[in-house]
């Protein structure tokens, strides 16, 4: 063959593999999951929040989906991140603390390992928030920690703050990654945990801005509340955060700014993406570990079943949604359990036998589909001393939830019309609710009997 052909046939079939490199990123988007910590699902504005303002996650609900029935199956830290990772719930994934990893067969199977195995480019920044050390051979690069980390981190040998940190970290893992290979980002923002610590540039926000508490934060709904309830850790901790209405007012601006952080840091990202050329080759979800309580019943913190707890801000932006899904918002009942096996659909990777979860993208495309009408909640967490953590489990369904706790000593059940009671104020025992009390037990005990035994803390484990 002549030279200049063989210098031809060369130079198309050099095009011929970038052009199917390129296809094939195409064909196994990026993924990115950023997940805050303790972030309601009302924090933001694009889920009207009447003060504070999140822009840049506000681009991911008018260019994605947003879910407004989205929620966690348990409230804490470190079941929940274990579900998010797994799809499991805390029953089948093995974590019911601070102090235990996920069993390498867990592990084996979580999103991020079979992503690797697919062939990303993998890396978990932030607050991992799952006992035992570094995950072996699943991250090609790994920044993150089990405990709840700081607020100021050094970077090249000044503080900065979390969230700006962890966006520093981000925007260097996508500069550096190949464009022919898909990658997986994983951020875990220490944001908007307690204590409150906003970066210096947010300090300023909502200074002249009066804060007012929820309309259930009265003495007349804490009263309401069962005597464990009334003297559970999340009074205990309302009482010292939260005494006067000045501490109120601080409290909740601060845990504003921190949000207001983290949309800034989502900014970074959203627009290195942009300039890397990778955004329309890229699945970018938000979401929170858990709700918060900011005062409602007297409470903070969260652990309970009420809404406040497990509702959670959840927004997924896929590149091939088409224009007219742009923007949408879905009622259908989302969990933390969706979120790996929706990102190992849209990767092509083979979803694990044992999934709780289900894929989003049929409700993301808005295809028929048949979906959950309920889903069941528990938590089994309590510190060792100090005051408890009543341990609860439940159903909730589009319109009802039932409530029971499980501690020796307590007989304690709640039934809410969610529909005509959207705040939980009215505790439906009167005979007119019998047979719908009985309904909500009965698929309470349906769900526990194909489940297995509750995982209980270990003794040393503590709240966080």
């Amino acid at each position: 063959m002549r030279p200049d052909l063989c210098i031809l046939v060369l130079g198309i079939a050099l095009i011929g593999t970038a052009d199917s490199r390129a296809a094939d990123t195409r064909a196994r988007p990026n993924v990115v999951f950023l997940l805050t910590d303790d972030q309601r699902a009302d924090c933001l504005s694009c889920a009207g929040h009447p003060l504070l303002k999140t822009p840049n996650i506000d681009r991911l609900a008018k260019e994605g989906v947003q879910f407004r029935h989205a929620f966690v199956t348990t409230s804490i830290c470190c079941v929940s991140r274990a579900s998010y990772f797994t799809g499991r719930l805390g029953r089948n994934h093995k974590v019911g603390d601070f102090n235990t990893p996920l069993p390498a067969d867990v592990l084996a199977t979580a999103f991020p390992a079979l992503l690797k195995k697919a062939g990303y480019r993998t890396a978990c920044f932030g607050k991992w928030g799952i006992g035992g050390p570094e995950p072996k051979g699943i991250f090609d690069v790994w920044d993150a920690w089990g405990g709840q980390g700081e607020y100021f981190l050094d970077l090249h040998g000044y503080k900065v703050h979390n969230s700006e940190y962890l966006a520093r970290r981000a925007l260097d893992f996508i500069r550096t990654t190949p464009a022919d290979q898909p990658f997986c980002l994983i951020v875990l923002f220490k944001a908007p945990h307690d204590p409150f610590q906003p970066d210096p540039h947010d300090a300023g926000l909502f200074e002249d801005v009066a804060i007012k508490p929820p309309k259930t934060a009265t003495k007349e709904h804490f009263e309401a509340m069962p005597s464990f309830l009334r003297e559970s850790l999340g009074r205990a901790w309302a009482v010292r955060d939260i005494s006067t209405p000045e501490k109120y007012e601080q409290y909740v601006k601060n845990y504003l700014r921190l949000i207001a952080g983290v949309d800034r840091a989502v900014g970074q990202i959203l627009d290195t993406l942009d300039d890397q050329k990778r955004m329309q080759e890229t699945l970018v979800a938000f979401g929170s570990d858990n709700g918060y309580f900011l005062g409602e019943r007297g409470l903070v913190h969260k652990w309970l079943m009420y809404e406040e707890s497990i509702r959670v801000p959840l927004i997924v932006r896929s590149p091939r949604l088409p224009k007219e899904r742009h923007g949408t918002k879905v009622d259908d009942l989302a969990l933390n359990i969706d979120l790996a096996p929706t990102f190992l659909d849209f990767a092509g990777v083979e979803i694990p036998r044992g999934i709780d979860g289900a894929s989003l993208r049929p409700l993301l495309e808005g295809k028929p589909t048949s979906w959950r009408k309920d889903f069941f909640y528990e938590h089994h967490f309590s510190p060792p001393k100090g005051p408890a953590i009543p341990r609860v489990e439940g159903v909730r369904t589009e319109r009802w939830k039932y409530i029971t706790y499980l501690d020796p000593g307590v007989n304690y059940e709640e039934l809410y019309d969610l529909r005509a009671d959207p705040l939980e104020e009215h505790n439906l025992g009167s005979p007119e609710h019998a047979e719908q009390l009985r309904a909500m037990r009965k698929r309470y005990g349906e769900y526990v009997a194909k489940l297995p035994p509750a995982v209980l803390p270990s003794v040393k484990a503590k709240a966080k």
